[in-house]
């Protein structure tokens, strides 16, 4: 297996190495990454695999099913060419400068070149101590480590863009956790996600060097970051530093509106969890918007300000490209290209999200003058009740709009999209004659556009899924892990390959989020530490 695996560490060559070796805690000055080799574990075992990833990197099915495969991806193991590093980075996180952060339980092995010539970062996190660790122990636990591999694994085929996730292993050993940071920590079972990307690099990792005045390795990075991800804007320029931000800035909105699309909350947009590539990094505290909320948040360590909720995403992320612009001022000199950067944010998110809100209404295009009041009052009648953001808009391409509609009760106008209320008994305090008033011109919209019933419920079911792995599903898979029994891990796994088919033997996971689980930890709030 050694010998057909190929490593091109592009970065390891590229960009500065700290020379101290140790694993120790530090501020690591005038370098992008210190080297630094995963902690061996105990008693590592496979929980789970991806085979598209798999399949994407060129290893063999024999491979994936190798000890050999779990020993390498818990970190006991390196393969030739391997070169492990964490890198260093920044940010700001709920809005405040941090200073250092850095690479603090995320080690990359190496930069794997693939048949097809693509090369893909393999990281394992969770793997031990890096000088970036602070004052934890680099370590992750089965809990998180589960939503991360599946979380990853969802976004990828719901068509957002992502991080991959390779492998999941548990490592024989305890690691403590105070869950929600209250004083009472626990022993939890050990487990290393490898998760896979491009790259890793992150807003951060430039803003750490402009916070340093370290122009010269700004420089490096930026130049690497072009020439490595970014080669089709051409030789690094000042020219080209303009173009890659732009570029930069279209993909993180174009991001962006993919999470609005889907009902995602990533619940941590500190700009150290933003990638440069415009990919979801960093599975945390994240959830499925499941009660229509704008002002949800799943973290409770955003609980009281919801800096992050649902509602404030697109803001956070121009928000935190201003950060990053800021740190290329020192490159660029001058601030105009920069902000022309921020205004086609805007133009993007604003331009795309329409475009993206009529596609989910299976409208054949926007038309500001009808469809923008028309979204304004679904928003007002989704909030009216305890509406299921999913269900309700999954459920919305069955209606039928082209015959019998002005004979119609209130009552059989919301009977396709019943299924999507928490409390329908409240519906019948004023709230029924409101949502069937917006059905009637959802319909009469419809019937304007001229598409058929099946063309626009086949349109619409291509980009509303039926299935995301809300938090209490992830849940039910991490209890049964705890307890030895994988299987609910694979049934997911395999489950949201095709979140957009009905797959009618798992129609259990298409119904509204349990009553068991709306107040439940895990299942309604998490923390950083999720």
């Amino acid at each position: 297996m050694t010998t057909e695996v190929q490593f091109h560490n592009r970065i390891v060559e590229s960009l500065q190495a700290h020379p101290n070796l140790t694993k120790q805690p530090r501020q690591v000055l005038g370098a992008a990454y210190s080297r630094v080799e995963p902690t061996p574990v105990a008693a590592p075992k496979l929980v789970a695999y991806s085979k598209e990833v798999g399949d994407i990197l060129g290893f063999s099915q024999a491979y994936l099913d190798s000890e050999e495969f779990v020993q390498t991806f818990s970190g006991n193991n390196l393969l030739d060419g391997m070169d492990p590093y964490a890198m260093v980075y920044g940010g700001h996180q709920f809005g405040n400068w941090a200073g250092q952060l850095g690479d603090g339980r995320a080690i990359n092995l190496g930069e794997l070149v693939n048949p097809s010539g693509e090369h893909w970062t393999l990281q394992l996190k969770g793997s031990g101590m890096t000088p970036f660790s602070r004052t934890a122990d680099g370590l992750a636990v089965l809990r998180s480590s589960i939503r991360e591999f599946l979380c990853s694994e969802a976004m990828f085929h719901l068509g957002v863009p992502t991080t991959r996730a390779l492998s999941l292993v548990t490592t024989g050993e305890k690691v403590v956790r105070d869950m929600f940071y209250n004083g009472n920590p626990q022993p939890e079972n050990g487990a290393i996600v490898c998760r896979v990307a491009p790259s890793f690099v992150r807003f951060g990792n430039f803003q750490i060097f402009a916070a340093r005045q370290d122009s010269e390795n700004l420089k490096k990075l930026v130049d690497h970051t072009i020439t490595a991800d970014f080669p089709h804007l051409g030789d690094p320029s000042k020219e080209t530093y303009i173009k890659w931000f732009h570029e930069i800035s279209r993909r993180t909105a174009e991001m962006i509106i993919h999470w609005m699309r889907v009902g995602f909350v990533h619940g941590v947009m500190n700009t150290d969890n933003m990638s440069i590539l415009g990919l979801t990094i960093d599975y945390g505290p994240y959830g499925w918007l499941e009660d229509y909320n704008p002002n949800w948040t799943p973290n409770t360590t955003d609980a009281q300000h919801k800096r992050y909720r649902f509602g404030n995403q697109p803001h956070i992320g121009m928000w935190n490209l201003v950060q990053l612009a800021n740190a290329l001022v020192p490159l660029i000199e001058d601030v105009e290209p920069l902000q022309a950067g921020i205004d086609l944010y805007g133009e993007v998110f604003g331009t795309n999200y329409s475009a993206m809100m009529a596609q989910k209404l299976g409208l054949q295009t926007y038309v500001a003058e009808t469809d923008e009041p028309l979204l304004q009052e679904l928003q007002r009648v989704l909030m009216l009740t305890e509406t299921d953001y999913i269900i309700f808009f999954r459920k919305l391409a069955d209606l039928a709009v082209s015959e019998g509609a002005d004979e119609r009760s209130d009552d059989e106008w919301l009977a396709p999209v019943l299924d999507a209320y928490y409390l329908p008994e409240q519906l019948e305090l004023g709230i029924k004659a409101d949502v069937a008033s917006w059905l009637k011109a959802y319909a009469a919209r419809i019937q304007a556009d001229g598409r058929s019933d099946a063309e626009r419920k086949s349109a619409m079911n291509q980009v509303n899924p039926k299935y995301v792995l809300r938090n209490y599903m992830a849940q039910v898979a991490i209890d049964a892990a705890d307890e030895g029994d994988n299987s609910v891990v694979s049934e997911l796994l395999e489950l949201l390959r095709q979140p957009y088919d009905e797959q009618p033997n798992m129609e259990k996971w298409a119904a509204k989020r349990p009553d068991w689980a709306r107040s439940r930890p895990g299942c309604s709030m998490l923390s950083c530490s999720s």
